[in-house]
């Protein structure tokens, strides 16, 4: 008699469906277990309003939790840029698998990169965090761009160009990657240029605390050093107390010796959306070999920034 399959619980669009079938296919792996995909609807995905409007962070993930609380899914995966930084009541990460390309990209008309980009450009992006770098990048290297606030899946994102109302949009490069159109991208920007959203490229796999033998199946697909990452980085946007709408950017990576891994760099920034002011901070330290050790880390630096004027950048987040 084959097990009984289990549930996994996804949003409906393209880019989730298609990174909880991959996560699908290696939860089959490790447990033997036939996994079938529960398609859900969460408020973020019918709202046409802006996220900065709906309250940011948790609207793309309150009905996977409903549904993981109420029984109906064994398992959710989010993006973890979606999840809001506080541990939520009877649900545990059990795993956050290696992560994608964490950088943000830009699909423009005539194969251009950011810097070729005609005068007064309309550049599309939903996020305050990558407005508010990338007018600070025009106006340090004299470039004029207009950010223009879009909504809508990967599809309706890239035909504004293609339809020529938007010079280019700015998208993540994991989405792209997981739904396959990753050569359709005419920029990479460097992390130095925006730094990505905190836990973007990652991915978290989501169960009932109480279900221990699912937890330490799922613990298989868990990549220790992202996981550390993203911790930190997490750990910064809490500490500045802001939601996925708050133009915020963190990113934790390994620094490296040859094959051996020394240290964790994490930096972090907030501006205004206009790009007239940022505040962009980084520190080095021993890789965290504890969650407290990653919290830690993420603490110090938001600690530094605040310190810095950030606090008087976060006026923007949804109330």
């Amino acid at each position: 008699m084959t097990e009984k399959a289990l549930r996994l619980g996804t949003r409906r669009s393209k880019l989730a469906m298609a990174q909880s079938g991959q996560v699908a296919d290696a939860v089959s792996q490790v447990t033997g277990r036939p996994v079938e995909l529960v398609e859900i609807t969460t408020y973020g995905d019918t709202s046409r309003e802006h996220l900065a409007q709906i309250g940011g962070t948790g609207v793309f993930v309150a009905a996977l939790r409903d549904a993981l609380l109420r029984g109906e899914v064994d398992f959710a995966v989010h993006s973890l840029k979606d999840l809001p930084t506080a541990q939520h009541e009877g649900l545990v990460v059990a795993a956050i698998p290696e992560r994608e390309d964490p950088r943000d990209v830009v699909v423009a008309r005539d194969a251009r990169k950011l810097t070729d980009l005609p005068r007064g450009a309309r550049i599309g992006t939903g996020a305050p965090r990558r407005m508010a770098q990338l007018n600070a990048y025009a106006r340090t290297h004299g470039m004029e761009i207009e950010t223009v606030p879009i909504r809508g899946n990967v599809d309706t994102r890239i035909g504004f160009v293609r339809g020529g109302e938007l010079d280019a949009v700015v998208l993540a490069a994991a989405g792209l990657n997981r739904v396959g159109r990753i050569d359709e991208v005419t920029d990479f920007l460097s992390v130095d240029t925006v730094l990505p959203a905190p836990g973007q490229g990652a991915l978290a796999i989501e169960c009932a605390a109480d279900n221990a033998s699912l937890i330490a199946a799922l613990a298989e697909l868990d990549d220790p050093f992202t996981r550390a990452a993203v911790t930190a980085e997490r750990s910064l946007l809490a500490a500045l107390e802001a939601g996925c709408s708050a133009p915020v950017g963190a990113l934790a990576d390994l620094l490296a010796d040859g094959q051996i891994v020394k240290e964790m760099r994490l930096r972090g920034v907030v501006g205004t959306t206009d790009g007239s002011t940022l505040v962009q901070l980084s520190t080095t330290g021993p890789v965290p070999e504890t969650h407290e050790a990653a919290l830690a880390l993420g603490r110090e630096l938001a600690t530094e920034m605040l310190a810095q004027g950030a606090a008087g950048l976060m006026g923007e987040r949804a109330q």
